[in-house]
């Protein structure tokens, strides 16, 4: 911080010696140490006050963000069971499900899964090789 060398130190210590007196010397480094313990807690009061204004600054930023993704995903997961609701609400005229936008997801979906299990062909036995000894 500061850049004293022992030699200014010293040329500081007899100036002191000379102007305040051997007897009060003593009393004064006391004083004077206490004055610097208080500053250097002053100082440290304040660097740990503002670290934790920061860290409640960013907690509340996190807090928000959280509410916000929250909020989002509470509204996607409405809108998907309105949406699912629709999809499965009776023909009133018929007594059958309702053919909306949402079941024809569902019947694209089991379309897809009925391509799927079709491709897989099952090995016949005269396709097969003896093993080789």
């Amino acid at each position: 911080m500061f850049d004293i060398s022992f030699f200014e130190i010293m040329i500081i210590a007899i100036v002191a010696l000379i102007v305040i007196g051997p007897e009060r010397l003593p009393q004064v480094a006391r004083t004077l140490g206490h004055l610097i313990g208080r500053c250097r807690q002053l100082v440290y009061s304040i660097k740990t006050d503002i670290h934790n204004e920061l860290r409640m600054e960013e907690l509340k930023n996190m807090h928000n963000t959280m509410q916000e993704t929250m909020h989002s995903i509470e509204s996607t997961v409405r809108e998907e069971i309105n949406e699912i609701k629709s999809a499965t609400q009776l023909d009133p005229r018929t007594d059958t499900p309702n053919t909306s936008a949402g079941n024809t997801r569902q019947l694209a979906d089991s379309s897809e899964k009925s391509a799927d299990s079709g491709t897989a062909q099952p090995k016949s036995p005269d396709n097969e090789q003896p093993p080789s000894r």
